[in-house]
């Protein structure tokens, strides 16, 4: 699985081009699809491809759908894809969101986002939609800073949890990571958002109380990308785009179980008492973090696009960059790319 295979694929003036064909989708890590391009996204998968530039490079390339099983969306607000899942589950049935639903209102750090309670009902609606196996509930990132203790962010976490813990299977979380990203630094700065990292003993702390409450709602928690194993507060790593997840909710697709190596094992008496699909192994995408557990996907997002601008943006350089690139989107919203080039 080092790469995904290419297929020839027609674009919009005729022209014949080589075209990645994934199989599992991510829509997106680098933007959020849903909240601000989710008319976009519909049309692109009605055209069968979509134009993407590497963020390395900036050498543009194409990804086509005729391969694709799976579509995980990554949303703060995913309430404008609620009127498309009707079309959706005719193009691509199997999908799934990550729905990053935090309680900074008071504090503003996500200025741009709806309210506490127009997202929590957004959730409600969602799950119901699709169900709760298919909105996992992320608390991402965590966040210290002069106005916000450890205890504050328990506070958030359980009133929060309290009014969603319901509608979903997951709770995921991440303490900030300042020191490593300088985009997140520099949107904290710009913000006047004065953040730390957490010590080892508060993410302890953090992960020994969560580890309670989820018992309590009746749900699972683990962290994104982080290296500390706190399993012994129940709290396991997490894979956002998880061939588990996928196996569970999917396994009526042959050609996703066989893309992610899942299989159904028949309950024995004595050698295997329970029944259940079994990953032959772990696909890891190479391509994140270490202490990513990802399986592979393509992303279809680009940087500097999201609106939402919040304080802590790792996808973000700059707000004007990403105002400037929506706004051209909004002036060419039928282009092949998000940014209308």
């Amino acid at each position: 699985m080092a790469s995904w295979m290419k297929d020839e694929i027609t674009i919009a003036d005729g022209t014949k081009v080589l075209a990645q064909m994934p199989v599992i989708v991510s829509a997106s890590r680098s933007t959020d699809i849903p909240a601000f391009y989710a008319d976009w996204f519909m049309e692109r998968l009605k055209a069968g491809y979509v134009k993407w530039y590497n963020p390395f490079n900036g050498q543009p390339l194409y990804v086509g759908f005729k391969k694709m099983r799976c579509i995980v969306f990554w949303s703060k607000n995913p309430k404008p894809m609620l009127d498309h899942l009707e079309a959706l589950d005719g193009i691509c049935p199997n999908y799934y969101f990550q729905f990053t639903l935090n309680d900074y209102d008071e504090e503003k750090i996500e200025p741009r986002v709806p309210v506490l309670e127009e997202r929590v009902e957004t959730f409600r609606r969602l799950s119901e939609r699709v169900g709760k196996d298919r909105v996992v509930w992320r608390f991402d990132p965590l966040i210290l800073t002069d106005k916000l203790s450890v205890p504050d962010i328990l506070a958030k976490v359980e009133r929060l949890g309290d009014q969603v813990a319901r509608y979903t299977s997951r709770l995921v979380f991440s303490f900030i990571d300042i020191n490593a990203y300088k985009k997140v630094g520099g949107n904290l700065k710009n913000g006047g958002v004065n953040a730390r990292e957490f010590t080892p003993d508060e993410m302890c702390a953090v992960a020994q109380r969560i580890g309670e409450l989820v018992k309590g709602w009746g749900i699972a928690a683990a962290t994104c990308g982080e290296i500390k194993d706190l399993d012994q507060y129940g709290i396991e790593h997490n894979r956002c785009i998880d061939d588990r997840l996928i196996a569970k909710c999917f396994h009526h697709d042959p050609l996703l179980l066989e893309f992610i190596g899942a299989r159904y094992v028949e309950p024995d008496m004595f050698a295997n008492p329970s029944s259940g699909w079994v990953l032959d192994e772990h696909r890891k995408d190479a391509g994140q973090r270490k202490a990513c557990g990802c399986i592979m996907s393509k992303d279809i997002g680009e940087y500097n696009t999201c609106p939402h601008l919040c304080h802590y943006c790792y996808a973000n350089t700059s707000n004007a960059t990403a105002l400037t690139n929506w706004k051209r989107h909004c002036e060419c919203p039928d282009a092949e790319t998000i940014t209308g080039k």
